[in-house]
């Protein structure tokens, strides 16, 4: 198939979506044998979640997979090579209309994994944080991590979408695959 026949040029108010990644890496932590998760807090500087907690991703380039990018976002974020990591859901993330009135929007694959080894190098983005699972809600985590992290982290693949509120606010709504479709 070639590049001019995937139907791109002509969008005429249809989404355009930018692919991101965001990756939750877990561990037991060897003193407390807690379950934790990976959590970057972004620096007070960063325009996008600011001092508050997120999983670790960014944009997919346009020369890697969704998978690549999750190996490459998580070695340049925390200094770690990814262990095997498992595509647990898709979110689309609508955005409104732009001012072409276009609908950009945002396809989220969300992955997790589990760490081999703890030790962090510092981060451009922010500070890295081992975080325990069942004291999330004591941090200030990013709105959507509330609702997403628990899917994400129970081991059952799920779809999402990001609906803008009149407020500018998203509504969150999230589903599981049909029963037949489930992995094994």
């Amino acid at each position: 198939m070639n590049a001019s026949e995937q139907g791109t040029r002509e969008s005429d108010g249809r989404n355009l979506v930018v692919p991101r990644v965001l990756v939750f890496l877990t561990s037991t932590d060897p003193t407390t044998a807690r379950r934790e998760v990976l959590l970057l807090k972004g620096a007070p500087t960063k325009r996008l979640w600011a001092n508050r907690y997120n999983g670790l991703g960014g944009h997919v380039e346009a020369d890697e997979d969704v998978y690549a990018a999750a190996v490459r976002e998580v070695r340049e974020e925390a200094g770690i090579e990814a262990p095997t990591l498992s595509l647990r859901g898709v979110v689309t993330i609508d955005t409104g209309f732009d001012e072409r009135g276009r609908r950009p929007g945002v396809l989220m694959f969300v992955f997790v994994g589990e760490a081999t080894r703890r030790t962090l190098l510092p981060s451009n983005e922010g500070t890295l944080a081992w975080l325990p699972i069942e004291a999330l809600s004591d941090y200030p985590l990013v709105d959507d991590l509330v609702e997403l992290l628990p899917r994400a982290l129970s081991g059952n693949f799920f779809y999402g979408h990001y609906a803008p509120q009149p407020d500018g606010a998203l509504r969150y709504t999230f589903q599981s695959p049909p029963s037949n479709l489930k992995g094994n």
